[in-house]
């Protein structure tokens, strides 16, 4: 009988804890066990395994995540909502690092999985819609927002930025830049 007060979702919660203090190779059933207070074999009464606790996990993080990010750009539209996206992305990759780490590898061939996914990339849609672009010109317009922010927290997260130039200048100029690249062709010329 599972243990009171213990569900799938307490479970989770442990397992976000955990990742957070130890990142993903501190993520194993027996750390889990211990921060629940079971025997590791009684986790199973609640997940299958550590494949689908981290399933889960990236589940909870892209639906969370999607939350947060939709929350900053609500009401706000063109160069300012993707200054809030860019920011809000910055913050949480930062805050979070073993989240934002995780979610940018996982990949299930799940519905639920795949919801999550499409709801936290429906933010980025929602914001560079905001500068007029439609059809494939805004998939290539989504896809490249998310390239250089991801790439941009990426080199940061790994100290990859070593020049005394400070970072928060280089993240503002990467705003303007793709803000630039994002105006219809007319207006950008005009600029």
């Amino acid at each position: 009988m599972p243990r009171a007060g213990l569900s799938p979702d307490a479970v989770v919660d442990a397992a976000l804890e955990i990742l957070d203090a130890r990142g993903s190779e501190g993520l194993t059933l027996k750390a889990i066990a211990d921060a629940t207070g079971v025997a590791a074999p009684s986790l199973y009464k609640h997940v299958r395994g550590l494949p689908e606790l981290r399933r889960l996990l990236a589940i909870r993080i892209l639906n969370e995540t999607a939350e947060q990010m939709g929350a900053v750009v609500m009401g706000r539209a063109g160069e300012e909502a993707l200054q809030a996206y860019l920011t809000e992305y910055r913050r949480l990759a930062s805050e979070f690092p073993h989240r934002h780490a995780l979610i940018e590898r996982a990949y299930y061939d799940d519905p639920a999985f795949t919801a999550a996914s499409e709801r936290l990339v429906n933010v980025a849609y929602a914001v560079v819609r905001g500068f007029g672009l439609a059809g494939e010109d805004l998939v290539h317009a989504v896809r490249c927002v998310r390239a250089a922010v991801t790439g941009f927290v990426s080199l940061e997260l790994g100290l990859g930025y070593r020049a005394p130039t400070e970072t928060d200048a280089s993240f503002a100029y990467l705003s303007r830049v793709l803000a630039t690249g994002l105006r219809p062709s007319s207006t950008a010329a005009a600029a």
